[in-house]
């Protein structure tokens, strides 16, 4: 009964272990997806302060 309950237990750690580093990738690809994004919005918000001659974001300058 022992080695079968050592089994189980190993199961359940290499499963858990899998969806820790599948959780981990995740979220290094939203990471990487946020800062795709940021940088997209902070160029979008240049042209539009350049195109419009006020300043947006408050910052105190234009583009």
């Amino acid at each position: 009964m022992g080695l079968f309950w050592d089994l189980i237990q190993q199961s359940q750690i290499s499963e858990q272990s899998s969806r820790a580093a599948g959780l981990e990738a995740r979220v290094a690809n939203l990471e990487r997806e946020l800062q795709k994004t940021r940088e997209l919005l902070i160029q979008a918000l240049q042209i539009l302060e350049e195109q419009t001659g006020k300043d947006i974001n408050g910052d105190g300058k234009i583009g």
